[in-house]
C-alpha cells in the first residue's frame, strides 16, 4: 500500500502494483517521496526531469553564494607611520571590494617583549578603518603573531 499524490492522479491510497500500472499508462515513473511515512508517499513524475531540475536548482544556489576572500596584511611592532598608512590604504581598498582583512603583527626574535605595542597598533588600525569595516576578531596572540580580523560593513 502506498499513498499516491501528484498531478493527473486522484490522490489516495493504492496497491503498489496498481500505482505502477497508473504510472506506466502515463509513460512516467513512480517515485517514492517519503519512505518513512505510513503508508509511504509516492508521486508519478518524469524522474529524469526531476533529477535535472534538482541539479539545476543546486547549481543556482551554489552560484548565488558569495566566496569569502581573506586578504592578509603584515605589520611589525615598530612599523613607522608612512608604512602604516600605506598598508592602511591597502586594507581600505580590500574592505571596499568586500574582502575580509586579516591584519597581523609579527614579532621577530626578542621583539616579543613589545606585545603591548603590537596590540596598540592593531587597535589603531581598526579605529582608522571603522567607517569601512568592523572588527570580527579582536587582537589575539598566537605564537609569535598577534592577529585581528576585519570584515567589511554592508
Amino acid at each position: 500500500m502506498v499513498r499516491l499524490v501528484g498531478e493527473n492522479v486522484e490522490n489516495g491510497i493504492y496497491q503498489v502494483r496498481e500505482a505502477i500500472k497508473m504510472a506506466e499508462e502515463q509513460e512516467l515513473d513512480l517515485v517514492e517521496i517519503s519512505p518513512t511515512a505510513n503508508p509511504p508517499v509516492c508521486k508519478i513524475i518524469d524522474y529524469k526531469k526531476f533529477i535535472y531540475d534538482r541539479k539545476k536548482k543546486q547549481k543556482e544556489i551554489k552560484a548565488k553564494t558569495q566566496k569569502v576572500v581573506v586578504k592578509e596584511i603584515r605589520l611589525g611592532p615598530h612599523t613607522d607611520d608612512h608604512d602604516f598608512n600605506f598598508k592602511l590604504r591597502h586594507a581600505e581598498k580590500f574592505l571596499k571590494e568586500g574582502a575580509k582583512v586579516k591584519v597581523d603583527v609579527f614579532f621577530k626574535g626578542r621583539t616579543i617583549v613589545y606585545k603591548d605595542d603590537g596590540k596598540i597598533m592593531l587597535l589603531r588600525f581598526a579605529q582608522e578603518l571603522e567607517e569601512f569595516g568592523k572588527v570580527e576578531k579582536m587582537p589575539l596572540l598566537e605564537g609569535k603573531r598577534m592577529i585581528m580580523i576585519l570584515t567589511p560593513k554592508k
